[in-house]
């Protein structure tokens, strides 16, 4: 469990920077949007840009992609069908919500829990391309829809798919690794650096949300059914469909494991970038890491006894 302990302690060190700043008033909640847009319109598209480039695309053709776009696609329903009906739910709100169950933590905790209790860092792509490709772009135009003056019609929202930079971040990076493109050093080196603020402006944004917004532990019921379909729903649905395809072993220990990450730390970018379900999106991100660890070592416990 070393890789997945290393990859917590790290997200948690991060955090906790943003909380300490917020408390001694270096940094307010001012500095949390502001964080949170330099992530969105600038570090993350970077990111992804570089991410994908690198990416083996073929990678999301394997059975571990089907799985996780099948576990992702049954909570998300859920959690969507719960939002909108339950919880009367706006559109906005109900997007955070599917989010929030199904979207996983493939980056900065998968890499590492892949490489160190998997195995292999490449079980890690198809999640990781999967949320890139599909998932975001399919998320950032519905949310997009959303916004003040945003026009109707199906024409609207796929002009504003390539006009959302997330997306127009992953599209270039899909296109330099379909093509085998390599940027010369001129380009890759200051989009790495930019890349790099990322995934620091959302965690130290994420501490300042903790310290000054609203208290944890508001909206109780509504992050216990959030956190059990990602932790619970979300490795259980990969368990079966990953049976019902023919998984077996390690195999099937691979794809429960990558359900069974937290809520990704970005949605919590994407929830203050369109103001919907700020502290909800919040809380969620936050239980669901912490019992995250207990999860993917009860796995790795049931899997190394068999």
């Amino acid at each position: 469990m070393l890789g997945a302990l290393q990859g917590f302690s790290t997200i948690t060190a991060v955090i906790a920077v943003g909380w300490v700043l917020a408390h001694r008033g270096i940094l307010g909640l001012e500095a949390r949007q502001i964080l949170a847009d330099l992530a969105f319109f600038v570090a993350s598209p970077a990111l992804l840009l570089v991410v994908l480039a690198k990416a083996p695309v073929s990678e999301v053709l394997s059975g571990g992609m089907v799985v996780a776009a099948a576990s992702a696609a049954t909570v998300m329903a859920v959690a969507a069908a719960v939002a909108r009906w339950r919880w009367r739910s706006g559109v906005g709100e109900t997007v955070m919500a599917a989010l929030c169950a199904g979207y996983v933590n493939s980056g900065n905790l998968g890499l590492p829990i892949a490489l160190y209790v998997l195995g292999n860092v490449a079980y890690a792509a198809p999640v990781l391309l999967l949320q890139l490709l599909v998932l975001t772009p399919v998320s950032m135009t519905i949310l997009d829809s959303q916004l003040p003056g945003a026009r109707a019609g199906l024409a609207a929202r796929i002009t504003g798919l390539f006009r959302n930079p997330i997306t127009l971040g992953a599209l270039a990076g899909l296109v330099l690794s379909v093509t085998h493109v390599t940027l010369p050093p001129v380009l890759l080196d200051p989009l790495t650096l930019i890349g790099n603020l990322a995934v620091p402006c959302m965690l130290v944004a994420f501490g300042v949300a903790l310290r000054l917004g609203q208290r944890p532990g508001e909206a109780l019921d509504r992050i216990a059914v959030l956190a059990l379909l990602k932790l619970v729903g979300q490795p259980l649905a990969a368990a079966g469909i990953g049976a019902a395809l023919g998984l077996r072993g390690h195999a099937l220990f691979v794809v429960i494991v990558m359900a069974a990450l937290p809520t990704a730390q970005n949605i919590f970018t994407y929830s203050l970038r369109y103001q919907r379900a700020v502290y909800l999106t919040r809380d969620a991100i936050f239980v669901t890491t912490l019992g995250s660890a207990p999860v993917i070592l009860l796995a790795a416990l049931i899997f190394h006894g068999a």
